[in-house]
């Protein structure tokens, strides 16, 4: 590892990587409890705590929007097909007096986009249709198909269809760049279908959970967790609670961080994980992946080297103190407090304080933090209310970051599958004054078909809600199976050498898409 070129410079430990594990330390028990040995001590108190509190927020959304869920579910594991129509409209008095005869709202009102999918996600197939009407002009037959092996796009000035091998593409950019590309590059259309799945792979949140969080619940101490009854407020109501106090000296904390650090400086399944990760975030792509994993790497393992070497000198002069108070088996208020740094005159103070109620008709909460340093400090408030009773709900959710605030308000109601809405994002910001983001409709679900309505309008100081909006309605159905596009002509781009992709473009393509727009323009009624 290169030195600093600062004479002057310490290397340091990373403090990214430490709040990282501290943070993992004091909230990862909603995964650790699953390993846990059933006790009564306050140490699982705590975590079960934890992990009944999570499982009960995701209990109430899933019970709130179980028809959403279900048809989500039914396009993962289901062939369905979904039309989706995009229209506009715009009204703005003023635009039509410019004296020009351009009236944009004569654009905009007479323009619109259909989409129409159709997925297999089981059989990896996906297959879109494209069409929409522009100012009068019409424009059809844009398709796209995909599986994991190729991608093919069909255009409305190309009598071919055009048609990309996954084999193909790092071949064909290895021949037109040898120096960057290995040859071995791939579309990597497979992690389309992967990414419905979820962030990371089943196999690998198990041993996350199992090799990390279970070993951090096992080295934590049992007499570093202390309980004690008491009698709190939250949201005007008296709570008798069970306190738990978690608390780690310097001395426990680093020995705690320093053991993880270990285990994770030789941990080659973790630096797997990270790399998928990385692949899965460029799509797949394996286009320039030898040096970004050589430096991804080369970076994991800098800062984990550097966090070990600079752990003895680093400063947690408190420790780590976190306390929960437990009531019906939920955390009802929360307190961390922790203070770090390379050194006493650059120590970060992270403050998270708060309450919260989980009822089955209720979700409260309000939740402050505050973080300073040697530079800076600040201060941030989450707070919500949302209530859901009788299939209606009302909701309000606020985060205050300074004089800066985005809240949203919303109402439901939910009957025989149909569910209405009227949800309102406001952003209150001084310097431009803020606006407001307004979005209400309705929504169906009938067993295998489903359809919906959105409508969207902005609000600020200078544009009023009526001058635009949005509308998408959508049109969902189960299917037999999915359409593809025809193969019997058919141009193979991936087969084709650098200079004759570059000739086909400029001497057939280009041209055909210039005949055909000037024919739209001619015939499209927009006053060309």
């Amino acid at each position: 590892m290169g030195e600093s070129t600062n004479g002057n410079q310490k290397k340091g430990v990373s403090k990214g990587i430490i709040a990282l594990i501290v943070g993992v330390i004091v909230l990862a028990g909603g995964s650790a409890a699953a390993f846990m040995i059933l006790s009564n001590s306050p140490k699982a108190s705590y975590f079960l705590a934890e992990k009944n509190t999570i499982d009960y927020m995701v209990e109430q959304m899933e019970n709130r929007y179980e028809p959403e869920l279900d048809w989500y579910e039914k396009t993962q594991t289901d062939k369905t097909a979904s039309t989706v129509e995009l229209t506009a409209a715009y009204n703005d008095p003023a635009a039509s007096t410019g004296g020009y005869g351009l009236d944009p709202s004569m654009f905009i009102n007479n323009s619109s986009i259909i989409f129409d999918a159709q997925t297999d996600m089981e059989n990896r197939q996906i297959y879109t249709d494209l069409k929409a009407t522009i100012g009068g002009m019409e424009i059809d037959d844009i398709q796209l198909y995909l599986t994991e092996e190729k991608l093919m796009l069909g255009l409305p000035f190309l009598e071919e269809v055009i048609q990309m091998n996954d084999e193909d593409l790092g071949p064909l950019l290895h021949e037109a760049d040898p120096d960057m590309f290995t040859g071995d590059e791939k579309l990597g259309l497979e992690t389309i279908f992967e990414s419905a799945e979820g962030v990371l792979p089943e196999e690998d949140i198990e041993y996350l959970e199992k090799e990390y969080l279970k070993f951090i619940y096992d080295e934590l101490p049992e007499d570093a967790f202390t309980s004690s009854d008491e009698s709190i407020d939250v949201n005007g109501e008296s709570i008798n609670s069970e306190k738990i106090e978690f608390k780690l000296s310097e001395e426990q904390s680093k020995d705690l961080i320093t053991t993880v650090l270990d285990k994770m400086e030789n941990d080659d399944r973790l630096k797997e994980i990270l790399v998928d990760q990385m692949t899965a975030q460029q799509f797949g792509s394996n286009i320039y992946m030898d040096e970004d994993i050589d430096l991804l790497m080369s970076d994991f393992e800098t800062a984990v080297a550097d966090a070990k070497q600079g752990l003895d000198e680093f400063k947690i002069p408190d420790g780590l103190t976190s306390t929960v108070w437990i009531h019906e088996d939920k955390i009802v208020q929360r307190d961390i407090a922790m203070e770090m740094g390379p050194n006493e005159e650059e120590l970060a103070a992270l403050s998270v304080k708060g309450t919260q109620l989980l009822t089955d008709t209720n979700q409260f909460f309000n939740y402050d933090m505050t973080f300073s340093d040697a530079y800076s400090e600040g201060s941030m408030n989450i707070s919500g209310d949302l209530n859901w009773e009788d299939n209606q709900a009302t909701d309000s959710i606020s985060l205050s970051l300074e004089d800066i605030v985005l809240s949203y308000e919303g109402s439901e109601t939910l009957e025989d599958g149909n569910r209405d809405f009227e949800r309102t994002f406001t952003l209150q910001e001084p310097t431009s004054g803020g606006g407001s983001l307004l979005w209400s409709g309705n929504a169906t679900y009938d067993n295998d078909i489903m359809n919906s309505e959105n409508n969207l309008s902005v609000e600020t100081p200078d544009f009023g809600q009526d001058m635009f909006s949005l509308t998408i309605v959508t049109d969902g159905k189960m299917i037999d199976s999915v359409e593809t596009i025809s193969d019997e002509n058919v141009k193979e781009i991936g087969g084709m050498s650098p200079s004759e992709i570059q000739a086909y473009i400029e001497m057939d393509v280009t041209p055909k898409f210039q005949q055909w727009l000037f024919g739209l323009m001619a015939g499209g009624g927009i006053g060309f």
